[in-house]
């Protein structure tokens, strides 16, 4: 039963011959598979394939539970490390006073800062819906104050009684 997952290795792999690299990185030239693998068993090694698509494939020397076991804690390593991006959400309401907003717009910039999106939603009730363009306006100060740190991803629209804009970092 060939690998499931991971390089193919001594029986496993299906070409003819293979371009043989030894554990010291020297290139023997190209081999019959049964060869290079009775040469690596030899050296108490697997004939692991690294480069299945060339013309001949290549095959090296190694231990595969070690070569495994690095290319397992190298993946772990690169998935540690990626920055998931989230959607912060922000929510306003189109009559906010001042000082309101600049702790609005604090997190804002926080959250901008820290490579997240950013969702601002503006909440209307009652008779504010009638006047919308109150709405348009805050949201086009805050795309004004934000400019240098974001790009608008999601321009102003209504949605029912809300107003939604997606901000995401430059």
């Amino acid at each position: 039963m060939p690998p499931m997952n991971g390089p193919r290795y001594n029986e496993f792999i299906s070409a003819p011959k293979v371009r043989v690299i030894d554990e010291n990185g020297e290139n023997l030239g190209v081999l019959l598979t049964a060869e290079a693998i009775e040469q690596a068993a030899e050296v108490g090694l697997d004939l692991v394939e690294i480069s299945p698509n060339a013309d001949p494939p290549v095959a090296k020397f190694l231990d595969i539970g070690k070569f495994k076991y690095e290319a397992q804690k190298k993946a772990n390593l690169a998935r540690k490390n990626q920055k998931t991006q989230e959607i912060k959400e922000i929510k306003m309401r189109p009559n906010i006073d001042d000082h309101d907003y600049d702790v609005k717009m604090r997190a804002v910039q926080k959250f901008l800062g820290e490579g997240d999106k950013v969702k601002i939603t503006l909440r209307f009730r009652g008779r504010e819906l009638a006047h919308g363009q109150l709405g348009m306006q805050l949201l086009q100060r805050v795309q004004e104050d934000t400019n240098e740190a974001a790009k608008v991803e999601q321009h102003p629209r209504m949605e029912g009684r809300q107003m939604l804009m997606v901000l995401a970092p430059k």
